[in-house]
């Protein structure tokens, strides 16, 4: 994955706008920059990647959170914070989000979602792998061959982190369940060993 990750780096930086021209043209009124974050426990913050974002060079306009909110199966538009996207950004705004999986970890419901603001003329960008940017301003088959397989991978990957996480912590969970037997049984036998331990004395 990250070999094909590079690979696809390398064709975007073959096919970006020339320098000093605007990635979508047009553009009226104030534009503005939201950041949006989203934790999977109630018990995290989402202050760190707000200050990644900070650290980045972004200047930061509004702070849109979703606290212990799953990105696996409660879809972006169904979160109580990420709803407010959909309602608040508009054309020429920019959306920024640490990686793509803060957007989500369901493959159909990220890609259906980032398509959605750039149709709309929003523009995402990440603070994470060299800070990608993804609009739709680009009429370019080229551009747009490798803009969507680039949103295809990645939202891809963000998925198949979830499942693999998931995995692991049932297999954690197997393994914890037969040492807790082991230990169960360890300590059936204790009080014997105390009896004996008493009768030696």
């Amino acid at each position: 994955p990250a070999r094909r990750l590079r690979r696809l780096l390398q064709l975007r930086r073959l096919t970006e706008y020339p320098k000093g021209r605007p990635a979508i043209a047009g553009r009226k009124g104030t534009m503005k920059t939201v950041f949006y974050a989203r934790v999977s426990t109630a018990d995290q913050t989402a202050a760190h990647q707000v200050e990644q974002a900070r650290t980045a060079g972004f200047t930061i306009d509004d702070v849109v959170t979703d606290l212990g909110v799953s990105g696996v199966s409660v879809p972006l538009k169904e979160r109580p914070e990420g709803r407010r996207l959909f309602d608040m950004l508009r054309k020429g705004d920019v959306l920024v989000v640490r990686w793509i999986d803060r957007l989500g970890r369901n493959y159909q419901d990220v890609t259906d979602a980032i398509r959605e603001f750039m149709r709309r003329g929003v523009v995402i960008k990440t603070i994470i792998n060299n800070n990608m940017t993804f609009d739709g301003a680009t009429t370019d088959p080229v551009q747009m061959a490798v803009r969507d397989a680039l949103i295809a991978f990645m939202a891809a990957t963000a998925q198949a982190q979830a499942e693999a996480i998931k995995e692991q912590q049932r297999e954690d969970d197997e393994a914890g369940g037969e040492q807790g037997v082991q230990q169960e049984d360890a300590a059936v036998h204790l009080p014997q060993r105390g009896v004996a331990n008493d009768l030696a004395q």
